[in-house]
């Protein structure tokens, strides 16, 4: 069977809990562990005011850019599992507090909606900790359906979030 081709991914990280910044410098290193992927680029490091819930810490996010030729259940799939490696637990509460998030933003250009996956992630043009992280890796990287990350970023309110890194 002939090798799959290298296709592009970006990766969302952030953490509120036990030293934020070391929980997402932790998850790139195993970003750059993946098999069958490489890391390519990270973006700086931002602190950013939680979305929901007021009564919990900033979070530290980032950005990993990668390829790989994995498909993108599969990465998500090791994503998943890098999170759970670090003591991610998935209590139901959406937008808590965690020791580290970890979301497939965008995957080789393609639009995916499955049970447990959707591409480009849900919100991603609005959500500031997002897109600015992004925008330093890939102001001209193509959201589906959106738009440039450029042009989202410059649209995206830039209160609540400051480069830390």
């Amino acid at each position: 069977m002939p090798d799959r081709a290298w296709l592009p991914a970006h990766i969302g990280l952030g953490s509120n809990l036990d030293d934020p910044p070391s929980q997402v410098k932790a998850a790139i290193e195993r970003l750059g562990g993946l098999p069958d992927t490489l890391l390519v680029a990270v973006s700086p490091l931002y602190r950013s005011a939680p979305l929901g819930r007021a009564d919990q810490p900033f979070y530290v996010n980032a950005v990993a850019a990668l390829i790989t030729r994995l498909g993108a259940v599969d990465l998500l799939d090791l994503l998943i599992g890098i999170e759970t490696s670090m003591g991610r637990v998935r209590d139901g509460e959406r937008w808590g507090p965690r020791v580290l998030d970890l979301d497939l933003l965008v995957f080789a250009g393609q639009e995916l909606d499955q049970p447990g996956l959707r591409v480009p992630h849900p919100g991603i043009s609005s959500r500031n900790f997002v897109l600015y992280p992004l925008r330093d890796l890939a102001p001209d990287l193509w959201v589906p359906g959106q738009g440039r990350v450029a042009k989202l970023a410059a649209a995206c309110d830039r209160n609540g979030i400051e480069r830390i890194s």
